[in-house]
């Protein structure tokens, strides 16, 4: 079930024992190193152990590259190499395989969220198993955001999704929480197949406002066509599946 949470900015309660965070990247030479950076600096104020993982989904640009530096100049950073571009569903399931820690944390490559409002979801894990982000105000071009509200209702009433933001990539976990989730989408789709999967299973949700900004640097991939029919393909075969009971 979700509920609805506000949670001010400065709301953290303790730390966490472990956790876990990772982001995909898809040419984001230009954010990998401050998106790393701002995780660098707030990881070890939230967690007593943690670990930043960077999916490099088989990247043309130094993305790459970037991360093996980071990696080898931290010992808490590690990277996960798609060897071609898999879409960004696949960066995501190859991030949860690669988590170690009690907790997961992700988010999105292009550094438009602020990762320090982690601390805005830590205080919603002693009543939730997952805490969802949801974007308060999208800063995204105009036509962007009437794309993504005609398909965040599409997969709301499909799924039966009582959520804002099915595509919110700001999500904190408990790691036994998807235990023995299998996740399928190789595109977009990926995060609302894991809402989907965590319902399902009755895994306790709750949602938190999370400030969103303009990508500043680099391109978004997501209104590429093949991208987008990806996305429907990957729908239809969710929603039959779940309605098997698969």
């Amino acid at each position: 079930m979700f509920s609805p949470v506000e949670a001010p900015l400065a709301a953290a309660a303790g730390r966490l024992p472990s956790l876990s965070a990772f982001f995909p990247a898809h040419n984001e030479e230009e954010n990998l190193v401050p998106m790393a950076a701002a995780l660098l600096s707030v990881l070890p104020a939230v967690a007593d152990e943690w670990e930043l993982v960077v999916v490099d989904d088989g990247s043309e640009d130094a993305t790459g590259r970037l991360a093996d530096e980071l990696a080898a100049a931290h010992p808490r950073v590690r990277v996960v190499h798609h060897r071609t571009n898999r879409g960004y569903g696949a960066a995501v399931r190859s991030g949860l395989a690669a988590a170690r820690y009690d907790y997961v944390f992700f988010t999105d490559g292009d550094h438009q969220f602020d990762v320090r409002q982690i601390v805005r979801l830590i205080p919603a894990l002693d009543r939730a198993d997952a805490v969802v982000g949801y974007r308060a105000h999208r800063s995204d071009p105009a036509l962007r955001r009437l794309n993504a509200a005609g398909w965040n209702l599409l997969v709301r009433r499909l799924l039966g999704l009582p959520v804002r933001d099915v595509n919110c990539a700001f999500k904190l976990l408990r790691r036994e929480a998807l235990a023995g989730i299998i996740l399928e989408a190789e595109g977009a789709m990926v995060s609302a197949e894991l809402l989907a999967r965590l319902q399902a299973r009755g895994v306790r949700m709750v949602e938190v406002a999370v400030d969103h900004f303009p990508r500043r640097h680099g391109m978004s991939s997501g209104a590429r066509p093949r991208v987008i029919v990806r996305a429907f393909v990957e729908l239809a075969r969710l929603y039959r599946r779940l309605r098997a009971g698969g």
